[in-house]
């Protein structure tokens, strides 16, 4: 007698806090392939689940501001390993979602994991690259030492889902900055399927925390947030964009420009991107004799 299975959808939730739950409202969105064809259900975000991905990220801001930059690159490699491992399935998802090739779509992942590892690599070495000793007309030392501003609110790209995520992501959280993320509104599979990768690559829950949804519903409550410290806005219409930099005023948020055109380009793994999410401390220190 032959053996019957049944398929077991997959149930896409947010990821915050460490954890997958499903959105306070309990309303979804269809996710589709890009034929149309139905994929999967999405949890719609709400003014709540973004209140508490940002209280998540605060909490978390300590222990991952506090860890050394080589324990930071550590699991940020660890996070390229668990992608490596999965490759095959983000290729899959990635043709399926983004009306690409198979080769497009391998590309992709390739050049993903390429990323978080390129970032990796720079944990240890921002401090060195972005202090100073500043000479002054006295008997002190002058050093200026860049530090992690807090939480920054993310929109990510629509396209590439995983690549354009991955690469507004790290420039973020590598000097120990901790995010909340809200996923590319029509195409958030990737991003969703990426908080697999982040639960079992060591890295403290709620350093990043992503959040499906509509995205007029939610950048607004994500750009008035008072514990918000920043932002960095990509992938939004003219109008939302310039609303919510105008709302990130309430309480001073940095709000860099981080466009960009091609996220193949070499500028994306510059030292640049890194900066613009670092405030520079300067401290005095009486010379000792």
């Amino acid at each position: 007698m032959p053996v019957m299975t049944l398929p077991v959808p997959k149930t896409s939730k947010l990821f915050v806090g460490g954890e997958f739950v499903r959105s306070e409202s309990g309303r979804y969105d269809p996710a589709v392939d890009a034929k149309g064809r139905h994929l999967a259900n999405v949890c719609r975000g709400s003014r709540k689940d973004v209140r508490d991905a940002v209280g998540k990220a605060r909490a978390a801001f300590g222990k991952w501001s506090g860890a050394t930059p080589y324990l930071r690159g550590q699991i940020l490699y660890r996070m390229a390993e668990m992608l490596e491992g999965r490759a095959a399935a983000f290729e899959a998802l990635g043709k399926a979602t983004a009306s690409g090739t198979a080769a497009a779509a391998k590309k992709e992942v390739r050049a993903t994991i390429d990323r978080i590892v390129h970032y990796a690599g720079w944990a240890d070495k921002v401090t060195t690259l972005l202090s100073s000793v500043n000479p002054v007309a006295s008997n002190y030392f002058d050093f200026s030492v860049p530090e992690p501003m807090g939480v920054v609110g993310i929109t990510a790209p629509e396209a590439p889902a995983l690549l354009g995520l991955v690469s507004q992501v790290l420039p973020v959280i590598v000097t120990g900055n901790t995010c909340v993320v809200l996923l590319a509104e029509r195409n958030p599979l990737p991003g969703l399927e990426w908080a697999e990768v982040l639960a079992t690559s060591d890295l403290p829950g709620g350093v990043v925390n992503l959040l499906s949804g509509r995205r007029e519903e939610l950048v607004p409550h994500l750009a008035r947030h008072m514990d918000v410290n920043a932002l960095s806005l990509s992938g939004l219409p003219a109008e939302l964009d310039t609303a919510a930099r105008q709302d990130a005023a309430v309480n001073v948020k940095r709000t860099p420009d981080v466009t960009v055109d091609d996220y193949y380009a070499t500028p994306l793994r510059s030292l640049d991107l890194i900066r613009r999410f670092v405030e520079t401390k300067t401290t005095w220190h009486p010379v000792g004799w």
